[in-house]
């Protein structure tokens, strides 16, 4: 009798919409373990009726706390198989659960080019993608002397950091000496020149050779998106067309890091002045929130069943034909809207696929709450960001 895989999920219960690939995966026969700090009862119900079982631990922060838990279900179950969060924040010790239980899948070694942006730019410059120029520094002299060089504005961030968090746009000597009063001393910082552009993404999913086997792409800023003064929340769209160069350099990038079975979210500009493509960084990690259902609209597939497809040893199995866009548009509650919630849903009930409330730690970024509209062209975008994003007079 062949053993069932044993696939472990820390912290199976966030965000909520990846309860899916607990689903999913259960589905196709992979036996789903659940490793987390959060208390068995207040677990979402859908994440406990798709887990085999459940091991609590009072700090995920705690490597001890946690092997335990994985040496708990290989003496019941057998071998684990796969060890994954599909979350940035716990990248770092699902690889160190991996490498002490010899688990496939990224290891320790992996996190230096993985989580450091330092080490993307290495991995960027020896397969010749282009990259903003720019290193980690130092002290208050190495940082005026990498000005000097890149020249001003540029852009300070940490060196291991997620999206803008503690992300500094510095456009002077006083606004150095700012940065050098207010910043996090324990924290190594990279500094970049500025980039003007507009960020469009490519994600998908690697098979467990490394190679693409699903592809697509968020576009962040564009003249399209750019139509109401009003729409300071979060818009963006998941395309259904691409560009050549995109999906080139995309797939050369992705594929010289190997990523065994992964999904990935790799975020380019698009330089204003001259339409080239500049690397900015990678994460080996599904982009946030709602990102993989907007997929699915998009393409009209199930992509939590198609990872699941490729763990269980089916291969990517859905047919793509891209109809649709689809479009996010976020509000804020405490903001007075010249069209209600109620108008918009009357209004646009034929293109509204769904309506994202955002996990409350996602909420500064994501908004409260989005309208996700579905639309074969880009050519009614302006007027359905306008309507959501308008403010009442």
């Amino acid at each position: 009798m062949t053993r069932k895989l044993n696939y472990v999920m820390t912290s199976p219960q966030f965000p909520l919409n990846y309860a899916n690939f607990a689903v999913q995966l259960k589905q196709n026969g992979v036996n789903v373990l659940g490793l987390g700090d959060e208390p068995y009862d207040q677990l979402p119900q859908v994440i406990k009726d798709n887990l085999t079982e459940y091991y609590w631990v009072p700090d995920m922060h705690n490597f001890d706390q946690m092997k335990a838990g994985i040496q708990f279900f290989i003496d019941k179950y057998g071998s684990v198989d796969r060890i994954e969060s599909h979350n940035e924040y716990w990248l770092e010790m699902d690889a160190r659960l991996r490498t002490e239980f010899n688990i496939f899948g990224l290891k320790n070694q992996d996190m230096d080019r993985i989580k450091n942006k330092s080490g993307m730019k290495k991995v960027f410059r020896e397969n010749n993608i282009p990259v903003a120029k720019g290193r980690v520094f130092g002290d208050k002299a190495d940082g005026q002397a990498l000005v000097k060089e890149l020249g001003y504005p540029v852009i300070v961030k940490p060196d291991n950091g997620v999206g803008a968090s503690d992300t500094w746009k510095i456009n002077n000597d006083q606004e150095l000496e700012k940065f050098y009063v207010e910043k996090d001393d324990q924290v190594p910082y990279i500094m970049e020149e500025f980039i003007e552009g507009d960020i469009v993404t490519f994600d998908g999913i690697t098979d467990a050779e490394g190679k693409i086997v699903f592809y697509s792409s968020q576009v962040h800023s564009s003249p399209i998106l750019d139509v109401a003064e009003a729409a300071t929340e979060l818009t963006f769209y998941t395309a259904n067309e691409f560009a050549d160069d995109l999906v080139e350099l995309g797939t050369k990038s992705v594929e010289s890091y190997g990523l065994p079975e992964r999904f990935f979210h790799h975020e380019f500009f698009r330089k204003k002045k001259d339409g080239k493509l500049i690397a900015l960084e990678i994460n080996c990690r599904p982009p946030g929130g709602c990102a993989i259902d907007m997929m699915n609209y998009a393409n009209q597939i199930d992509v939590y069943h198609e990872y699941a497809n490729l763990v269980a040893g089916y291969g990517f199995q859905a047919q793509l034909n891209r109809p649709y866009n689809a479009l996010y548009v976020a509000r804020k509650f405490d903001k007075n809207y010249r069209l209600s919630y109620d108008d918009i849903v009357a209004k646009h009930h034929d293109k509204i696929i769904d309506i994202y409330e955002s996990p409350r730690v996602l909420s500064g970024v994501m908004g409260d709450y989005a309208f996700i509209f579905v639309t074969p062209t880009t050519d009614n975008m302006p007027a359905l960001v306008a309507d959501v994003s308008d403010l009442a007079n």
